[in-house]
């Protein structure tokens, strides 16, 4: 956690900020990223520190306040989450580091291994959500809402004992109202799923926990090729049905992109995601590149196509939301300015993918710059698939400045609409929400 991914050490608000062009009429919400950020010295991984959100309040043209706050943790206090002699975890003990969503009122910071964080409005800590006891499994950093039912769709993942992996149901009032296991071959780390108008999507894949290791204090998880590679897709209807499982070549996903059904009959399932080829084969810091893969399930004979559409790394892929589960034309990530270099300090910008056309366009933020993950906000409830804007901090390494930046989803070549400059550096961290004003 250096250079750009250094953390800051101040909580600092500041109000009325400068805005240069101008913010789109409309664009009214609050932009809320979340990012590891230590507190108390340095950890042992990227994925370890202490959760920090970062927010940018827009209204009626005005940049009206940005302000970043620790999440107030048990574990910022010291508390561990683990009893080192029995191996057991407590759920409200987390870093909430990782994302950030709102679903029924709530705001939930967001980190796999423990229940969520709720906070205020403002980024004050409310404290762990456990969904009035409902909830007993740990809760995904990426949960993902239907848009035709309102639902809220999660899961939480296990280590050191069965079921490893739970399927959860939150309804569109907050209530979580459907829980099923989930087996699959082990304590595999699943960080990511998708959903389609009839199933949800799971990740059986060969990056496993180690307890020996957890113990030791290093990175827990170790990749295995012995444990294989399978999707499993579970009907949606509640029935309580085991997932069908289809076998794939040994590889890890981090990100899905989305996923959706096809076919008079339904026979096809497609899942788009960010392919690597393994996992930390050989220690923490390995990373094969994440490129844009699709895979298409055929329900009829059991037969499995991929393809892989971008030879381009990528990172934190997006699209517009309320396309998850449907099938979407539009895409955006964070990709390098240039392709070569695979350094962790690399320039990037944000490429969008028409998958219609299989083009795609980069936009580049400058020599010196990196791009945060991209968020879609929609000009309109019925605005089409890409006719909006595109939210993120980009941090300049020349300057260790950082901007809130809107570019005009529909033209990647254009300049950004609006820029403003925030009073401190934000740190590269993980995944975003726009919250629109309700």
């Amino acid at each position: 956690m250096r250079g750009s991914y250094a953390p800051v050490t101040e909580e600092v608000e500041a109000f009325d900020l400068r805005v240069v062009g101008a913010l789109p009429d409309g664009l009214n919400g609050t932009h809320v990223r979340n990012g590891a950020n230590p507190k108390h010295g340095p950890t042992s991984h990227w994925f370890a520190g202490d959760g920090m959100l970062h927010g940018l309040r827009v209204s009626d043209g005005r940049a009206e306040w940005y302000r970043n706050r620790w999440v107030r943790t048990k574990a910022l206090d010291g508390v561990n989450r683990m009893d080192m002699s029995t191996g057991t975890f407590d759920r409200t003990v987390g870093l909430a580091n990782t994302h950030v969503v709102r679903h029924a009122g709530r705001i939930l910071a967001l980190e796999e291994g423990s229940f969520p964080n709720e906070v205020s409005p403002e980024l004050d800590t409310i404290g762990p959500c456990d969904f009035d006891g409902r909830l007993r499994t740990p809760f995904t950093a990426h949960p993902h809402t239907c848009p035709e039912t309102g639902e809220m769709h999660f899961f939480g993942y296990e280590l050191v004992q069965a079921p490893f992996v739970t399927y959860h149901v939150v309804d569109r009032d907050g209530t979580l109202v459907h829980t099923q296991p989930i087996e699959v071959g082990g304590p595999t780390m699943v960080h990511d799923f998708a959903i389609s108008r009839n199933y949800a999507i799971f990740l059986d894949l060969p990056l496993v926990f180690d307890l020996d290791l957890a113990i030791s204090g290093g990175m827990p998880f170790e990749w295995r090729p012995s444990y294989g590679a399978r999707i499993g897709l579970l009907r949606r209807d509640g029935s309580g049905a085991a997932p069908r499982w289809f076998d794939v070549p040994l590889c890890y996903v981090f990100h899905i992109m989305n996923a959706w059904d096809d076919g008079a009959d339904g026979r096809y399932v497609w899942l788009d995601a960010g392919r690597h080829a393994s996992m930390w084969d050989g220690g923490p810091h390995k990373f094969e590149p994440s490129l844009m893969h699709r895979w298409r399930f055929d329900l009829h004979t059991g037969e499995v196509h991929e393809e892989t559409f971008d030879d381009v790394s990528h990172a934190f892929p997006r699209i517009d939301d309320r396309r998850a589960g449907l099938s979407n034309r539009f895409g955006w990530a964070v990709a390098p300015r240039d392709p070569s270099d695979t350094s962790m300090e690399a320039p990037t910008g944000i490429v969008k993918y028409d998958l219609a056309t299989g083009s795609r366009t980069f936009h580049d933020f400058g020599a010196t710059s990196l791009s945060g993950e991209p968020v879609f906000v929609p000009r309109s409830t019925d605005a089409g698939e890409d006719d909006g804007y595109l939210v993120t901090y980009v941090l300049d390494k020349a300057t260790e400045s950082s901007t809130f930046v809107v570019l005009d989803a529909a033209d990647m070549s254009s300049p950004p609409l609006a820029v403003v400059p925030l009073p401190q550096r934000v740190p590269l961290g993980f995944h975003g929400s726009w919250f629109a004003d309700e």
